[in-house]
């Protein structure tokens, strides 16, 4: 068995970077190839609509499996035991609601982007801009969890302990990122996503199975030896409680961070816009189907790499190292087969990050171009051909950039929870809306504003006042604070939550009904359109122009 490098660097630095050179070389050549069909707007932002269910689920699943769920839950797993695999289970049981409630009926009304179905039956430009606006809050948020992830992967693979280092990483993600989302579009970053969702599963299954071997496929021994690995404490990594539930206020936090992480996905602009990519409805069904399975494949593979990198390599020397808790997968890779393990394991996160941020600002950037800039600014006017996706274009740089600073801010945080803010912003501010769009005939225009922006602002208010930003105490033996700001003399925060979806997603649903019902708006022949529209697809093709 291989033992930690006494240095800084896990492996051979040379050697991970190598193998992800080779990786965003190989990919890069990809996206160049896909990217030479991109001649319309549909091309740029739905792939054309040319890719079939099963390769849009897998598609799906790669721009799911983001690194919160490789780095993230195995290392809230690996320091939490029980109360960490909690985002496993949260992650997954959302996909239902998005399966039952939103998918088929979305492709069937929308076009390119979630402003498509929000504004069906009502006045475009307010609703389009509030769902830019959103789309772009959610992006930002996911986003800074990626480049935070990025940035820790690289401190401890190539050693870079200065924060200057870390955030130079973040820029080089962040680069590419860009460039993948100009040259390929929404095809290109498809393929990507789809090379790099078979890797990431056949990672973890090769890792899983490595350590059950360990263990003669025994799980029970694998989690007594996590639990003796844990000292005294060890005990908690099997029993609900050793994150959540302790005292009130962790016990609200669970339920909040609950209805986030289920009530999310189904808010997500950028996994809603990959519904558009697949032809049909039925296709885009099979699409979530297909993912459904994979990603709880993929989460089950989560429980033993967890509680594995608990068991061989240890909370302790998982909680010092670069990038703490994210930090477990590389180090159990590293334990189980040496460097060269490493490096593949490696290259799988990096491609990770990359393969969702780009899914991320191409979503952002279609937004931003497709709602405000040909449906706002142009109000739904005919644009030059090539005018909209060169505005989709100028925009993932300027998102790229924001988001970079972002991740630089956000070092050192566990990604997993960091995603789970963003899951808290999309069920708050588009969930609502979406949910009372496509089944409340008495919806208006006062109810979606009212829902998105009430939504929007207090997730995002609870959250800067929240412990995340300010005010943690430090962990035990160090003295930096375990919020965004690390000096401990400085402590804004008032809402004693860590998560605001306890109180942000009920009072999003409360607003758009309250506006609803109090204005005398109502447009009875549209919601019967979008109602045949949804239910059969007829006209699903044409633009949504009124």
């Amino acid at each position: 068995m291989s033992t930690l490098a006494a240095d800084t660097v896990v492996g051979n630095a040379g050697v991970n970077l190598g193998i992800f050179l080779a990786f965003v070389a190989v990919t890069l050549v990809i996206v160049y190839r896909a990217s030479r069909n991109n001649r319309t707007a549909a091309d740029y932002y739905a792939a054309g609509r040319s890719f079939t269910g099963p390769q849009n689920g897998i598609a799906i699943s790669g721009d799911y499996l983001s690194a919160a769920s490789f780095l993230g839950i195995a290392g809230a797993i690996a320091l939490n035991g029980y109360d960490g695999f909690l985002f496993s289970i949260g992650f997954l049981v959302a996909w239902l609601v998005a399966l039952l409630l939103v998918a088929e009926l979305l492709r069937n009304t929308g076009r390119f982007t979630m402003a498509d179905v929000l504004s069906f039956r009502m006045r475009q430009r307010p609703v389009r801009t509030a769902a830019a606006i959103t789309t772009l809050a959610v992006s930002f948020f996911y986003l800074v969890a990626q480049m935070a992830g990025a940035g820790g992967l690289v401190a401890l693979l190539l050693g870079v302990e200065s924060k200057a280092g870390q955030s130079l990483t973040i820029a080089v993600v962040g680069a590419v990122m860009i460039f993948y989302v100009l040259v390929g579009g929404m095809k290109g970053t498809t393929w990507v996503q789809i090379i790099k969702a078979a890797l990431l599963i056949s990672g973890a299954f090769i890792m899983t199975a490595w350590v059950l071997g360990k263990y003669g496929f025994n799980l029970s021994s694998l989690l007594g030896d996590a639990v003796a690995k844990g000292g005294p404490t060890g005990k908690a990594l099997i029993e609900p409680g050793k994150q959540y539930g302790l005292t009130g206020t962790t016990k609200l936090d669970f339920v909040s961070l609950s209805l986030a992480l289920v009530l999310g996905t189904a808010g997500l602009p950028h996994v809603l816009m990959r519904f558009y990519t697949v032809p049909t409805a039925k296709e885009a069904r099979r699409s979530v189907v297909w993912a459904i399975w994979l990603i709880g494949i993929f989460y089950l593979f989560t429980l033993v790499l967890g509680y594995g990198a608990a068991a061989l390599v240890g909370p302790e020397k998982i909680a010092a190292a670069p990038g703490k808790g994210n930090s477990a997968a590389p180090l159990l890779a590293y334990e189980l087969g040496g460097t060269l393990l490493l490096g593949i394991i490696a290259a799988i996160a990096f491609a990770t990050i990359l393969a969702v941020v780009a899914g991320l600002t191409i979503t952002a950037s279609a937004s931003f171009a497709h709602d405000v800039y040909a449906n706002v600014i142009h109000a739904g006017e005919e644009t030059a051909e090539g005018s909209e996706v060169r505005v989709a274009r100028i925009t993932a740089v300027i998102i790229g950039i924001i988001s970079i600073l972002g991740g630089i801010l956000a070092l050192g945080q566990n990604i997993a929870f960091l995603v789970a803010l963003a899951f808290a912003v999309a069920a708050s501010a588009n969930l609502p809306t979406i949910i009372y769009s496509l089944y409340w005939r008495r919806f208006n225009t006062r109810g979606a504003l009212w829902s998105m922006y009430g939504g929007l602002i207090s997730a995002v208010t609870l959250i800067v006042f929240s412990p995340v930003v300010s005010g943690k105490a430090p962990a035990p033996g160090t003295t930096e604070s375990l919020s965004m700001i690390k000096d401990t003399s400085v402590d804004f925060h008032w809402f004693p939550l860590d998560n605001p979806g306890i109180v942000s997603i009920p009072l999003a649903f409360l607003l758009g009904w309250l506006a609803t019902v109090t204005s005398p708006d109502h447009n009875e022949a549209k919601y019967a359109e979008m109602e045949v529209r949804a239910l059969s697809g007829v006209g699903a093709e044409k633009a949504v122009v009124h």
